[in-house]
C-alpha cells in the first residue's frame, strides 16, 4: 500500500501509456517527414509542387527546415514524382498482399524511402532507418513499422533485380500514356515518357549574338537562336551578362512562338497572357510597341521587374482577356494560352499527378474561348500566334481546327520547315509547330530535349 506523508492512503492512478518516442534531432528525419507530407498533398490532393515548396507560403513542414534539408526535400520529391509508377510497381512486387485500404500515408512513406534507395545517392541503411522512424512517429503507421523495415531492406538487397523488373513500366501515369499513344503512337509515347527522366537543360534567349554568348558562357547556339548552357557552378545571376540584361532564361521551345512573327518594326503587338514576360521581351526586341496583358497584377509586377532588368519597356494591363476591348486593334497578337503544361514534366514532374483528362478538356474549352476573342482584337491582315506548352492535341491542333472550321475571315499561315533548320521534324504536315521532349539531341555533355510546345500562325483576312 502506498501512503501519503500524513499516513492517509494515496489514491491509485492508472499509469499512462508512454507516448511514442520523439526523435526531432535525428538527422534527416524532419526532411523525410516533410517530403512524405508534400507527396501526399500533390498526389492525393492535387496541389502544385511549386506552391508547397514556396519559401514564404509553402508547406509549414518544409518552411521549418534549413536550406540544406530543403534542397534534400526538393531532390527527393522530384525524383519520386518522376519515377512514381516504377516505385509503386517495385513496392507492390515485394508485398505479399496489397496495403490495406486507407493506408495512403504508409504508401507515401514507402515511396519516399524507395526513391532514395533506387535512384538517389543516399545510403540504404539511412533511408530504411528514417522511414521506420517516420512510421513509428505516425499513429496511422506505427503498426506497420516492421513492414516498412522489411520491404525497404529487401529493396536494398535486391535493388539491381528490382530495377530490371520495373524498367518496362512507363514512368508516366497510365491515363497520360494512353493519350500520348493515341496522338503519337506507342514508340514515341514511351520515348516521351522516358525523356522526362533526363535533367532539363538551361536555355537562354539572347538579345543578340548567340554564337558569341555561347562561346562566352561555355554553351552551344541553338537552332532557335538561343543558347544552351553546359553544367556550371553557381547560380544564374552569377553568369556574365545577367546584370546588364543581355539575356534571360527561357526554354528553347518557349522562345519559338514569338519568333514566328518575324520583324515587327513599327507595329502594335499584344502579348495576351504575358507573365512572366519572356515572350513580351522578344516582341519588344522584334521592334513592336507591345501591350502586355495578364489577369494577375502580382504576375505583372514580376513581368515589369524582368523587363526592367533587361532594359526594355512595354505597356502593362491587368485585365480579364475575355473582357478586354482595346481602343485600337493590333497588328500582331501572341496568345500563349493557359494549359495543362504537360510539355514541361522535365521541369515540373508534379503536373501529371495534379492534372487529369477532365482538366485537359476544361482547359481546351478555355483556350478556344480565348482564341475566338483574341481574333476579334486583330486588324485585317494582322497575324496571331496561338501557342501553349501542352503535349495533348486536344489543347492545340484540335482547338485551332475547330476555330478555323467556323470562323469567317481567318486562315492558317503554314510554317515552312526550311525556315527552321535543325527543327524540321517539329513542323507538322499542316505547317504548325509541335515540339516534343525527345527532340533537339545534343552532345558533349550538353543536355538534350526541350519542352513540348504547340504553335500555329493565323491571319485575319477581313
Amino acid at each position: 500500500m502506498v501512503l501519503n506523508s500524513d499516513g492517509t492512503k494515496k489514491p491509485f492512478r492508472k499509469q499512462k501509456t508512454p507516448a511514442p518516442r520523439s526523435a526531432p534531432d535525428k538527422p534527416g528525419l524532419q526532411a523525410r517527414a516533410a517530403a512524405a507530407k508534400i507527396l501526399a498533398a500533390v498526389v492525393d490532393r492535387k496541389l502544385p509542387l511549386d506552391g508547397a515548396l514556396d519559401h514564404e507560403h509553402g508547406n509549414p513542414a518544409y518552411k521549418a527546415l534549413g536550406e540544406g534539408d530543403r534542397a534534400l526535400v526538393r531532390a527527393i520529391l522530384n525524383t519520386t514524382l518522376r519515377h512514381l509508377p516504377r516505385i509503386d510497381a517495385a513496392i507492390a512486387s515485394l508485398l505479399d498482399s496489397p496495403l490495406p485500404e486507407g493506408a495512403r500515408a504508409l504508401q507515401h512513406v514507402l515511396a519516399i524511402g524507395a526513391a532514395q534507395i533506387l535512384y538517389l545517392d543516399v545510403p540504404d541503411h539511412s533511408a530504411v532507418d528514417l522511414a521506420v522512424e517516420q512510421a513509428n512517429q505516425d499513429p496511422r503507421n506505427r503498426r506497420f513499422a516492421k513492414l516498412v523495415n522489411a520491404i525497404l531492406r529487401r529493396l536494398g538487397r535486391e535493388k539491381d533485380k528490382v530495377l530490371e523488373e520495373i524498367g518496362g513500366v512507363a514512368p508516366m501515369p497510365a491515363w497520360f500514356i494512353a493519350r500520348l499513344e493515341k496522338a503519337y503512337g506507342r514508340e514515341t509515347a514511351l520515348a516521351i515518357s522516358e525523356s522526362q527522366l533526363e535533367p532539363a537543360a538551361i536555355d537562354l534567349t539572347v538579345k543578340s549574338d548567340p554564337e558569341g554568348w555561347a562561346k562566352r558562357l561555355n554553351g552551344v547556339a541553338l537552332p532557335t537562336g538561343g543558347v544552351r548552357l553546359a553544367a556550371f557552378d553557381g547560380g544564374i545571376p552569377s553568369l556574365e551578362g545577367f546584370d546588364e540584361g543581355a539575356w534571360w532564361v527561357q526554354d528553347a521551345a518557349a522562345s519559338i512562338p514569338a519568333k514566328l512573327f518575324g520583324d515587327l518594326s513599327g507595329k502594335r503587338a499584344a502579348d495576351l497572357c504575358a507573365a512572366p514576360g519572356g515572350k513580351t521581351a522578344q516582341l519588344v526586341l522584334a521592334g513592336a510597341a507591345v501591350t502586355a496583358l495578364d489577369q494577375s497584377e502580382s504576375r505583372l509586377k514580376r513581368l515589369r521587374s524582368n523587363l526592367d532588368r533587361l532594359g526594355l519597356e512595354a505597356e502593362t494591363i491587368a485585365a480579364d482577356l475575355t473582357k478586354f476591348e482595346p481602343a485600337e486593334r493590333f497588328d500582331a497578337i501572341l496568345l500563349d494560352a493557359p494549359c495543362s503544361s504537360t510539355g514541361t514534366t522535365r521541369r515540373h514532374p508534379d503536373v501529371l499527378w495534379t492534372k487529369g483528362p477532365e482538366d485537359i478538356a476544361r482547359l481546351a474549352a478555355l483556350q478556344e474561348r480565348l482564341l475566338r476573342h483574341a481574333l476579334t482584337l486583330l486588324k485585317p491582315g494582322g497575324t496571331l500566334v496561338f501557342s501553349n506548352c501542352s503535349l495533348d492535341p486536344a489543347e492545340g491542333e484540335e482547338v485551332v481546327a475547330r476555330v478555323l472550321s467556323d470562323t469567317h475571315g481567318v486562315e492558317r499561315l503554314p510554317i515552312s520547315a526550311g525556315d527552321w533548320p535543325g527543327l524540321e521534324a517539329a513542323i507538322t504536315p499542316l505547317g504548325e509547330f509541335r515540339t516534343l521532349p525527345t527532340m533537339l539531341k545534343m552532345h558533349n555533355g550538353i543536355a538534350s530535349g526541350l519542352d513540348g510546345f504547340y504553335a500555329a500562325v493565323l491571319r485575319r483576312t477581313v
